[in-house]
């Protein structure tokens, strides 16, 4: 009878459903704003703004390492989207020189756009001086020294170094990036001599490499390519279109990667408008469930391209884009020895063209996790940094110390070569972002700081000699 009673009043009913509401709403939020702590160690309302950054490549690529284009991070809430260029869904393509470039059109950090000549930059290529004070640096490598370069136009660490030294006190410094994820030698070599040909100037070049020579390298040889050809990563599934050769899993695939694009964009859309806790978690979820949708459908695309280029291997005469074969497959001390003699030829190269024209060359040797230090990961970040079933492990470890093998020689024909494999062992906090090679703004940070006060460090010494 007392519920009946209630119900013969629809305003006491409506107070009911509203008090409930409103207990849901608090629970959902406490619930959240828990999680929330749990995941990021900070409170949600107080919580620093997570922004957009590019961290390449590459997967600049969804992650490098799954071989799939793409350009945006977004590490709110765990989330780890490196790369997902939202726009479109192949945003590379082959070039008759450089094996392939970006696609150009827009980027989402202000400022910033894929030229026409297919690299992220807010100029234009070539870009000529406005006057004699402008003082222009280009930037070489993958998607690491993209990274770089963007970390530097946003930050200017090496320009306040420099500016420390009076011949650059009232220099305008000028970064143009010539660096793609999946980009490795001779690709650098071939991209300097193009562009000082057609006019393009340099005071300073700064190459950051060594990552990709031994781990594209290791692939291209399983694909039975030429090491010193552009990565089969990133050229094969572009020349299987060219070749109208996809498979129908492969399409499938890639219609389904382009669906999970799209919904990824409105969901982050939605994740940077929520400003309740319960929005935030709920969002993250669907994201998160997203995320797991597009790397399921990467690994399918990339499982099916790379049975398209063991079955295209030694059917170059077929494709109507040509690769060197390597054939037979290079047995591991000799792929090694063999790509870091390159490596360090095109590096003494890259130094004697850039003296014959007056400029300034160093070369860095760019830190990555797999390459073991004395650094102490966080159960935290071993998860972020670390997979067991990672392609990149094991050309790592075996090529790394090969590369440095090759330091002594670089330096006795003058390269400025900069070793930075131990530079972030001392950061506390977590520094990669993925388990392929990019670095967080901390890590961005520690490697700016270095390549400048090594920069620095050598035009000192160089001025007192």
């Amino acid at each position: 009878m007392k519920n009946l009673s209630i119900l013969k009043k629809p305003s006491e009913l409506w107070k009911i459903i509203l008090i409930n509401i409103i207990f849901l709403f608090v629970f959902l939020e406490l619930g959240s704003l828990g999680w929330y702590f749990f995941k990021n160690k900070q409170f949600f309302y107080t919580r620093e703004k997570v922004t957009e950054n590019n961290q390449g490549e590459e997967l600049e690529n969804q992650e490098e390492n799954e071989n799939i284009n793409a350009n945006v991070n977004k590490n709110a809430m765990g989330i780890n989207l490196a790369g997902i260029r939202l726009e479109d869904s192949v945003i590379e393509r082959l070039h008759p020189y450089f094996g392939y470039v970006q696609k150009p059109g827009p980027d989402f950090r202000e400022g910033f756009k894929y030229n026409g000549a297919g690299f992220i930059s807010p100029y234009d290529y070539p870009y000529q001086k406005q006057n004699n004070n402008q003082y222009i640096i280009g930037v070489f490598g993958g998607s690491v020294a993209s990274n770089y370069s963007i970390y530097e136009i946003q930050n200017q660490i090496l320009e306040k170094k420099l500016k420390q030294l009076p011949e650059f006190k009232d220099k305008e410094f000028i970064i143009l990036s010539f660096a793609t994820g999946g980009y490795k030698q001779p690709q650098q070599l071939i991209l300097l001599n193009y562009f000082l040909s057609i006019g393009q100037q340099f005071d300073m070049i700064i190459n950051i490499d060594g990552f990709n020579e031994v781990t594209l390298a290791q692939a291209n040889n399983e694909n039975a390519v030429d090491i010193m050809m552009p990565s089969t990563n990133h050229v094969v599934p572009l020349t299987n279109i060219a070749n109208n050769s996809l498979s129908t899993k492969s399409i499938q695939a890639m219609l389904k990667i382009n669906d999970s694009k799209n919904k990824l964009k409105d969901a982050l859309e939605t994740l940077d408008k929520c400003q309740v806790a319960y929005c935030y978690a709920l969002t993250s979820i669907y994201v998160q469930n997203l995320a797991t949708t597009y790397r399921k459908n990467v690994k399918i695309f990339d499982k099916e391209r790379k049975k398209a280029a063991q079955e295209a291997a030694g059917e170059t005469e077929a494709s109507i884009v040509y690769f060197y074969a390597q054939n037979p497959e290079l047995e591991e001390s000799e792929l090694y020895q063999t790509m870091a003699g390159h490596w360090q030829k095109a590096s003494i190269m890259m130094k004697q063209i850039a003296a014959n024209n007056n400029i300034l060359y160093f070369h860095v040797l760019q830190p990555n996790q797999y390459y073991p230090t004395n650094r102490v990961y966080s159960e935290t970040e071993q998860k972020i940094a670390f997979d067991s079933d990672s392609p990149f492990r094991k050309a790592t470890e075996l090529g790394y110390p090969v590369l440095l093998s090759k330091i002594d020689n670089l330096k006795q024909n003058g390269v400025n070569f900069f070793n930075g494999v131990k530079i972030l062992d001392d950061a506390k906090e977590i520094v990669y972002i993925d388990s392929c090679c990019h670095y967080a703004e901390v890590g961005e940070n520690i490697l700016s700081e270095f390549v400048a006060n090594s920069i620095f460090t050598t035009l000192t010494v160089e001025v007192r000699e």
